[in-house]
């Protein structure tokens, strides 16, 4: 537990700091950042195959996608430094506070894996008609399903006590929230009965708006407002409570 002088550590404290070590921790893992576009991949072929007219559909569905898995690389690096290296009392037993740590680590995280999403920018740049606004509001999308997938990692790796349970766990939630959902095709062709569960999850909301903007998909106003308004809720509320969620699992120890 945190004496009082430590309480008094100034908010987000050694974010910087932290965000830099984990650049130079995760820019080593050059296999990991290949074998995370392997789901993207492989789906992207299976659209090119059976529909290629959708090839440009997939490819913003693919880096919204992308966006939305990093959480599960901010919720293993979480727990692989908790339960593994056991280093998560040494970094918050000194100067650094736990949401820079928490926000530090995702947005390191973040840094380098954005090297293989700017590929899928450039291929959707070749195949989708962009504007400055289309460009502007994929950008936005994808921050804002990164900040839920972050947030929902982060917390979700203070659950587990076994490395071997994560693994399965983290690419089951994140794979089956990022691709069951319209993501990679087109928002109407998913069950009409179940489109308004779509318009509140991160990664199919914001790939629903990107398709409204771009003519595939008609949303009606309330479904915009449904889907914009989940997008802004959820990643607010998750990044508040992840904050929250890491200064209390600090005060526990």
């Amino acid at each position: 537990m945190r004496t009082e002088a430590d309480a008094r550590i100034r908010p987000f404290h050694g974010l910087r700091a932290f965000l830099w070590t984990e650049v130079l921790v995760q820019s080593h893992e050059s296999l990991a950042m290949a074998t995370s576009m392997v789901v993207q991949g492989v789906l992207l072929v299976f659209v090119w195959v059976l529909d290629p007219g959708l090839i440009g559909v997939a490819l913003l569905g693919a880096i919204l996608f992308s966006m939305f898995a990093m959480g599960q690389r901010v919720l293993n690096e979480a727990a692989y430094i908790r339960i593994d290296h056991k280093a998560t009392d040494m970094y918050l037993a000194g100067p650094l506070s736990p949401e820079g740590y928490f926000l530090g680590m995702s947005a390191g995280i973040l840094l380098v894996y954005l090297t293989p999403v700017a590929i899928l920018w450039v291929l959707a740049l070749a195949v989708v008609s962009f504007t400055v606004e289309l460009g502007l509001l994929l950008l936005g999308l994808s921050v804002l399903v990164w900040i839920c997938a972050a947030s929902i990692g982060y917390v979700f790796s203070t659950f587990f006590h076994d490395n071997r349970a994560i693994w399965a766990y983290a690419s089951l939630f994140f794979n089956v929230f990022g691709v069951l959902p319209p993501v990679f095709y087109p928002f109407g062709r998913f069950p009409v009965a179940l489109q308004p569960v779509a318009l509140v999850m991160p990664p199919s909301a914001a790939a629903a708006l990107v398709q409204h903007a771009i003519g595939v998909t008609a949303l009606s106003p309330g479904e915009i407002a449904l889907a914009a308004g989940s997008l802004v809720v959820e990643a607010g509320g998750l990044l508040l409570f992840a904050i929250w969620w890491a200064r209390r699992t600090v005060q526990e120890r």
